[in-house]
This record gives structure tokens, C-alpha cells and sequence, in this order.
């Protein structure tokens, strides 16, 4: 248990998640301190509940979306999956690079390879070596982020300090929904760790919890950083801080632990994609490198295809990436939280569930159109609702008129 958890603290301490946090500097500290801790408790119901869906089912969680989807219907979100993985893999990369490079000028290109083969690296270790360098990574990490905040904090003085950021003003429901947005992108990962697990529902909470506290911590840096210090580039606020090295090291070990994340779980979505085939259990050190590889091909050419995107492309604003992720994970939990937690729904052996596949497109446009409005609760939670109430209604429906079809005349 403690092992996964420290996991998730390494997904959460992450340069995308200061970033994030720093966009809600025209909330100014009070709002956005509100907005922060609310989304990611949000975030957190939906956490534990996608897990719980994964513990049930004893699959990762795009092989349990298969309950209420079907099979065609879990390779679905499996893609999607992919290619939202392979965008965090490029905006990591990018982000971290981008930090690094004010910090030490390598140039943008090889601070990207650097940590594309560092992520790689951290891939191939295998799980024993991994767990012994992960625990001191992360405690390095905890050390200098107590540091980092001390010193970002210990510039507040005398009440709050708005932001004058150049940049687009949020409304409160635009900032619950950057705040919701980071924990969601999770869901079709949570269960891909929790599930195998000794007990693993309380593994579930465990990691779920330490996930939430590291990600508000890190919004919390960047909502300080940005209304406090009126600065949102970590590099500057790490050599303002006089950190140097150890500066480098938050930013190029964080990416690296939360890519390691991504990588695992593209292996696992990938392999959602062949359930005849079992899924490769972790490898040990005394495995070869060759078959370290093959068992985590899809995480090192996600990793590849991510820092190639990181080079070629502009990545600095991903407002819009993660709204896409809420569009369409968002229905997809509600769906399934309708389905288990509600309706009771058994899993078939349908190829495509039409019930599941109509709530999830309704949620999907659903989302997109609430998108033009602006609510004080935001996009997500309106959706959710509405979604999980059309999937209850559909199901019910559905169920009543085939018990009407099969009754005797």
C-alpha cells in the first residue's frame, strides 16, 4: 500500500500541476485557495470511485470500462486513453524542459531528450531497483518542496495580494474546473495500480488521498508563486530561491516520476487492447533487457512519441487539453458510476453497449455546450449529473421494455 501511494505522490508533484495552479492567479489567493481545495476533493470522490470500479472487477481501469461499455466500447476509451497519455508525456517533457533550460542552458532540444531517456530509464529499471530510488527521490522531493514553499509564502505579507496578470481573468466556475481537470485525467489510470493490490480498496484510499494532498500542495505553489511573487516561471522562482542543482532536480525528477506514471498505464490501456492476452506482470531485475522491453514497449514509445512532441511543438498552454480530457472522461466515469453504484448493471459479453454509447455521446455534447456558459459550479459537476441521470433513465427503460417484450401474451 505505502508503495503505490508514494507513487502517487510522485504523479502529483509535477511542474504541469504548479503551472495549472498558477493560472488561477486572478482569483487572487482566497478564491483561488477555495477553488483549489474543492476541485480536488471532487476529484477525489471520482478517484476512489473509479478504483472501487476497478477493485470489483479485479481489471485496470480501461478493462473495466468494458461493465458498461462492451468490449469495442473499452477499446474506445483505451485509444483515447493513449493519446491523452501521449499529450501528458509532450506537455511533461515540455514544461520541464522549458524550466530547465532557465535554470541551465543546455538548449530546449536536449533538455527534452535528457529527460525522454531519463523516463525511459526509470521504465527499464524494474521494481525492485525502481522502489529503493523512488523512495529517495521522493523524499529528496518532499525536502525541497517544503523548502520552496517556505520561501514563496514567506513573501506574503500583511492579507491577500490579487495577481495583475496579463493574462485572461477566470471566473470561479473556470477555476473549479482547472482544479477538477488535473485529478480526473487520472481516472483511467487509478486502477491500474490499486487493483492487484493486498487490500486493495483501502490501497485505493490510500493513494487516492496522498494524490489529493500532494495536488493541492502543487496548485497551492502556483497559485502562490503567481499572486505572492508575481512570478509563474518555476525556473525563475527556483533561482530567485537560490536553488541551482537541487532546482534542476525538482524539475527534471518530478517529470520523471509522473511520466513513469503515464508509461505504465499506456502499457496497460494498450494491452486492454488484446485481452486474450494477460497483461505482463512487472519484470524482475534478474529479467533481461530484452524482455524488460517488450513487457513495456508502449510506455517507451509513448515515452518516444511524447518527447518528440515535446521538440516540435508548442506546448505552453494546455487550458484547452485539459477541458478535452473532462469532455470525454467525465461522462465515461458517470456512466459508470450510474451503472455500479446505482442501476446494479452486470456486465455482458456485448460487443457495443448502445445504452452506455448514447449516455456517453449525450455527456460528451452535453459538456461541450455547458462549455458556453458560465455556471459558479463549472462544466463537470452539472454534466456528471446529467449524465449519470440519463444513464439511469435509459437503463431503466431499456430493462422495462425488453421484460414487456419477453412477457407472455
Amino acid at each position: 500500500m505505502s508503495r503505490i501511494a508514494l507513487i502517487w505522490f510522485g504523479a502529483a508533484i509535477s511542474i504541469a500541476e504548479i503551472l495549472t495552479g498558477a493560472c488561477l492567479e486572478s482569483l487572487g489567493l482566497v478564491r483561488g485557495l477555495v477553488v483549489i481545495v474543492l476541485g480536488h476533493l471532487i476529484g477525489f470522490l471520482l478517484l476512489v470511485l473509479a478504483g472501487i470500479i476497478g477493485v470489483k472487477n479485479k481489471e485496470g481501469s480501461m478493462r473495466s470500462s468494458a461493465l458498461s461499455f462492451g468490449k469495442y466500447g473499452s477499446y474506445f476509451f483505451a485509444i483515447l486513453n493513449i493519446i491523452q497519455l501521449i499529450g501528458w508525456q509532450g506537455i511533461m517533457i515540455f514544461d520541464a524542459s522549458l524550466s530547465a533550460q532557465g535554470i541551465l542552458s543546455l538548449g530546449h532540444t536536449w533538455w527534452c531528450l535528457i529527460i525522454g531517456i531519463l523516463t525511459i530509464t526509470w521504465i527499464l529499471l524494474g521494481l525492485k531497483h525502481r522502489d529503493k530510488l523512488n523512495v529517495l527521490v521522493m523524499v529528496l522531493l518532499l525536502i525541497l518542496t517544503i523548502i520552496l514553499s517556505f520561501i514563496i509564502f514567506s513573501g506574503l505579507k500583511g492579507g491577500e495580494t490579487v495577481g495583475q496578470s496579463a493574462s485572461e481573468r477566470l471566473s470561479i466556475g473556470q477555476g473549479l474546473e482547472l482544479s477538477i481537470a488535473m485529478p480526473l485525467s487520472w481516472i483511467p489510470m487509478i486502477a491500474d495500480y490499486t487493483y492487484r493490490a493486498d487490500k486493495p480498496v483501502k490501497t485505493t484510499f490510500a493513494a487516492c488521498a496522498t494524490y489529493t494532498v500532494a495536488s493541492i500542495w502543487m496548485y497551492i505553489i502556483g497559485l502562490g508563486a503567481a499572486v505572492i511573487t508575481h512570478e509563474t516561471r518555476i525556473d525563475q522562482i527556483m533561482l530567485k530561491a537560490g536553488f541551482g542543482v537541487a532546482g534542476l532536480f525538482i524539475i527534471v525528477f518530478s517529470c520523471v516520476t509522473t511520466n513513469f506514471i503515464d508509461a505504465f498505464s499506456c502499457n496497460q490501456s494498450t494491452f486492454a487492447l488484446f485481452p486474450e492476452n494477460k497483461v505482463p506482470q512487472e519484470l524482475e531485475g534478474k529479467s533481461s533487457l530484452i524482455h524488460k522491453i517488450k513487457a513495456n514497449l508502449p510506455g517507451i514509445i509513448d515515452t518516444i512519441i511524447g518527447t518528440i512532441g515535446a521538440i516540435l511543438l508548442p506546448m505552453e498552454n494546455i487550458t484547452e487539453f485539459l477541458y478535452f480530457i473532462g469532455s470525454v472522461f467525465a461522462p465515461m466515469i458517470s456512466v459508470q458510476i450510474a451503472d455500479q453504484f446505482i442501476v446494479g448493471h452486470k456486465k455482458t459479453d456485448t460487443r457495443v453497449d448502445g445504452v452506455a454509447s448514447v449516455a456517453w455521446i449525450l455527456g460528451f455534447v452535453i459538456y461541450r455546450v455547458l462549455m458556453n456558459y458560465d455556471f459558479v459550479v463549472g462544466y463537470t459537476i452539472p454534466n456528471m449529473l446529467i449524465t449519470v441521470f440519463i444513464t439511469v433513465i435509459l437503463r431503466k427503460s431499456t430493462l422495462k421494455a425488453h421484460t414487456l417484450i419477453k412477457k407472455p401474451a
